[in-house]
């Protein structure tokens, strides 16, 4: 995956779209192919794509109106339906309507000092023929709070950090009571959450009444002040906050953590996100990394065991059940800056990261 950056600094969210829409306008666009290619894949009927696009663009209008016109923005731009870009940006939620897949996406290790800044670092793991770019974003929000982000082009958002200490990691969950209904997207939440709250008791007020119609975890950390972190689990039998720390480490992968919403959790039983998380619970005890880097470092596999957290495509399986990770990355709340790695924790381990 090669990442792109970008630097906005209009507050208007209208002209933020189209310029987000006139600098990389051909990698939207095969994005909105490539994942209407990939539902239809999947057999989520048209019909069901379009309605879910629909239903949750209304419920993300009605709940953050700027990162709704936003994406009005950038369709009006491209030529294209609105709806289409819709779904793309509600992608979990269509992605609700079919049967979970069998490996998630992501592990977050987050460590949180008594003093000082925290260390957080994550795996993003996805379909490799939906992911051959990704942006890389910095903005101005209407808060007058600046935003740094990945994501994929056409979606709000995704992981990231704000300039007043707060970042957010991202996960996917499976409830059985995720539906087609089509509800907040969740990657806008997590955008939201990066433009509106400077602490996590804002990120949790903020959220308070949320409906969504698939399942997410956002881990949020934040800074050096009053080092905490926590997970905000959603679903659509409510939200959940677990692993509220201000000492010690917050671990999260594909299953829900809340006893109540695990009672629901429908994440295959052959997924790894119990291996997973499993092995993030054994590594991490005992130590106090101070940066991404060292997280990258205490995570890494030996040259004796199989790679748990390095997820690689499988020959011979459909483009649909071929999973990579893609990116290994950690934000920094105290100099405001996503430090990242094009590939696994590994990799990321023996070349270091890059810095946004």
């Amino acid at each position: 995956m090669h990442l792109h950056p970008l630097h906005t600094t209009t507050l208007d969210p209208a002209e933020r779209g189209r310029v987000i829409a006139s600098t990389y306008g051909p990698f939207i666009m095969r994005n909105v192919y490539d994942y209407l290619e990939h539902f239809a894949s999947l057999k989520i009927s048209s019909s069901t794509v379009r309605s879910i696009a629909e239903n949750s663009h209304k419920a993300l209008l009605a709940w953050d109106q700027s990162l709704a016109v936003e994406l009005e923005a950038q369709a009006k731009e491209l030529d294209i339906e609105l709806w289409q870009l819709g779904a793309l940006n509600a992608r979990t939620e269509v992605l609700a309507a079919a049967p979970p897949s069998k490996e998630g996406e992501c592990s977050t290790a987050v460590f949180v000092p008594r003093q000082g800044a925290p260390a957080t670092f994550q795996t993003w793991d996805w379909h490799p023929h939906l992911a051959f770019d990704g942006l890389l974003h910095e903005l101005k929000s209407g808060t007058g709070r600046s935003v740094k982000l990945f994501t994929e082009f056409g979606i709000n958002g995704k992981i990231g950090v704000n300039s007043s200490g707060l970042g957010v990691h991202f996960n996917i969950l499976a409830h059985a009571n995720d539906n087609a209904s089509g509800g907040v997207p969740v990657h806008s939440i997590a955008r939201s959450v990066l433009e509106r709250a400077g602490s996590i008791d804002e990120a949790i007020a903020l959220t308070e009444n949320i409906v969504v119609s698939a399942s997410t975890v956002l881990t949020l950390v934040q800074g050096e002040q009053q080092p905490q972190a926590a997970s905000i689990e959603f679903s659509p039998s409510g939200r959940r906050v677990v692993n509220r720390t201000t000492n010690g480490w917050a671990l999260h992968t594909n299953h829900f953590l809340d006893g109540d919403l695990f009672a629901g959790d429908v994440m295959p039983a052959d997924s790894t996100t119990a291996e997973r998380y499993d092995y993030l619970a054994q590594r991490t005890p005992g130590h106090e990394p101070g940066s991404a880097k060292e997280i990258a470092d205490l995570l890494a596999s030996s040259g004796a065991e199989a790679p748990v957290l390095c997820m690689a495509p499988e020959a011979g399986k459909p483009a649909t059940e071929q999973w990579e990770t893609l990116l290994s990355i950690g934000l920094d709340t105290e100099k405001f800056a996503l430090h990242y790695f094009n590939g696994n924790p590994d990799a990321a381990a023996r070349t270091g990261l890059k810095t946004f």
